[in-house]
């Protein structure tokens, strides 16, 4: 499951970095991967952070306004870019992979924030993702 983990930091960097440069998650993807192949000292791109940054691309102003709807307090452009990003991956993940139990999900979005955030900033992600869970049934009945 460390390769998971990783998976999952590399697509949280992504995001963040496309959003502090104003630019699309999928050109960031394709820069990482190349760079990886140019670039001895780059990691490679695994599959599974594609999968997840080309799942976030997809769904992106959907889950944006799940985010903004449910984020008491907060607006979208208010909250924290680091907080916004893992909210991105963690909401993505949550509601559409299914392969992934949503306790992994949770646990893992909580140890990003913990690991790039304030303090505050995993319970917050805890709590909206955790209101999220909740509400996937209903969140995926409306997709189809």
């Amino acid at each position: 499951m460390a390769a998971r983990n990783t998976a999952r930091k590399r697509a949280f960097q992504i995001l963040f970095e496309g959003d502090q440069r104003g630019a699309d998650v999928q050109t960031v993807l394709a820069d990482w991967i190349r760079l990886s192949r140019t670039d001895p000292r780059q990691p490679p791109v695994s599959e599974y952070t594609m999968q997840l940054v080309e799942g976030y691309a997809e769904r992106a102003k959907r889950i944006d306004e799940l985010i903004a709807q449910y984020a008491v307090g907060w607006t979208l452009d208010r909250m924290p870019v680091v907080d916004r990003n893992i909210l991105r991956l963690g909401a993505y993940e949550l509601i559409w992979v299914d392969e992934t139990p949503d306790a992994v999900v949770l646990d893992e979005m909580v140890q990003l924030a913990k690991e790039f955030s304030t303090d505050e900033s995993p319970s917050f992600v805890n709590g909206l993702l955790g209101r999220l869970k909740d509400l996937k049934p209903s969140l995926r009945r409306e997709e189809a």
